[in-house]
């Protein structure tokens, strides 16, 4: 009780988090998910762009862990059968045949964050070109598993980076609307009703559809990325007004403005710390919106383009209904949509539940 009555709103708020059980679990999920996003290269069994035609739709083969009672890593081989119905060829594991596996394995050379060179890889076949698809091939022969890895880094990092720009518009425009209230408040408050009014996917899909097609892809991922940002930042901004206008009155506040500090010191010094612990949860909560939003421009063909990997990009796999019924395994990315949306929604009702001095 004493280390209660002497901790500060950082310790209170993270003893609180922590009996929230599902966001601390959701919470090492998304540090997990990021660490996939940071360290793809290495994690992914092969290159973002590497295919084999031999093995187009190829089904997911099973990691085996055992071989013969001792621990060893293999994965049955494929045999080629004609469909008698469609006629059409066919790939079926065959049980007759391994494929040792192996970890920390030489592969396809890449290079880490763009300048570590290695050809180290976590997992992938013992021998090089023996077909190891551990999620299935698409319909170039491209490994799935590694291809959704290379796609967590551009959706997430497309979340992260268009919630910082949001977060940097939602404080800048919420907090002067706030702070000095009057015609700035009035003028900031009918833009933000303007973009609530409009559609939200239609604006998207607008606003991209104007992105030339001819910009390289980099141009077109912080391109989609400002589009994003310029439409997310309304909602955070109302949350940093209205605190801002429960704040300016009170006596710290006061306090601060007599003993001669400017008014920007005032806000950026006093006012935001105070909420600090607000702003975090909101923040948590806008990123899987974000990533939503580049998953489904991506899938619908505005947002980003190949050769970018992202979800949404191999969700366009799955537009046609014939795909996806013979290779159903082209829906896992939306799996890891699923998953990450979820376990960041989790995080942050943990952390606006722990911020928050009045929920129970």
């Amino acid at each position: 009780m004493k280390d209660a009555e002497h901790a500060g709103a950082w310790q209170l708020a993270w003893w609180k988090f922590r009996k929230h059980r599902l966001a601390v679990a959701s919470g090492i999920v998304v540090i997990c998910i990021y660490l996939v996003a940071a360290f793809a290269e290495f994690l992914a069994p092969q290159g973002a762009g590497d295919y084999s035609a031999r093995y187009t739709y190829a089904p997911p083969q099973q990691l085996h862990i055992w071989d013969n009672g001792e621990f060893g890593l293999y994965v049955h081989g494929y045999k080629v059968r004609v469909n008698p119905e469609s006629f059409a060829r066919e790939f079926v594991i065959d049980p007759e045949t391994k494929i040792p596996v192996g970890l920390f394995v030489r592969g396809a050379p890449y290079k880490l964050w763009n300048f570590i060179p290695s050809n180290i890889h976590l997992i992938g076949p013992v021998k090089a070109g023996q077909p190891m698809y551990l999620w299935g091939a698409d319909r170039l022969g491209r490994d799935m598993l590694s291809r959704v890895i290379h796609g967590t880094r551009v959706s997430m990092t497309v979340g992260l980076v268009g919630v910082s720009l949001s977060l940097v518009f939602g404080i800048i425009l919420g907090g002067l609307s706030g702070y000095y209230g009057g015609g700035i408040d009035t003028a900031i408050q009918r833009v933000i009703e303007f973009l609530l009014a409009i559609p939200t996917i239609p604006l998207w899909m607008g606003l991209a559809a104007a992105i030339p097609p001819t910009l390289p892809p980099l141009q077109v991922y912080f391109m989609i990325t400002i589009i994003l940002s310029l439409v997310g930042w309304t909602g955070l901004a109302r949350v940093v007004r209205g605190r801002f206008l429960a704040m300016k009155n009170e006596d710290f506040v006061t306090a601060a403005r007599l003993d001669g500090a400017r008014e920007m010191s005032v806000i950026f010094r006093h006012m935001l710390p105070s909420f600090a612990s607000h702003i975090i949860a909101a923040v948590t909560l806008a990123i899987p919106v974000m990533i939503l939003s580049e998953t489904a421009l991506s899938f619908l063909g505005v947002g980003l383009r190949p050769p970018v990997v992202s979800w949404g990009v191999l969700l366009q796999e799955a537009q046609n209904i014939r795909t996806v019924a013979t290779a159903p395994w082209l829906l896992l990315p939306g799996v890891a949509v699923i998953t990450t949306v979820l376990a960041l929604n989790f995080l942050g009702d943990g952390l606006r539940d722990a911020a928050d001095p009045y929920s129970d």
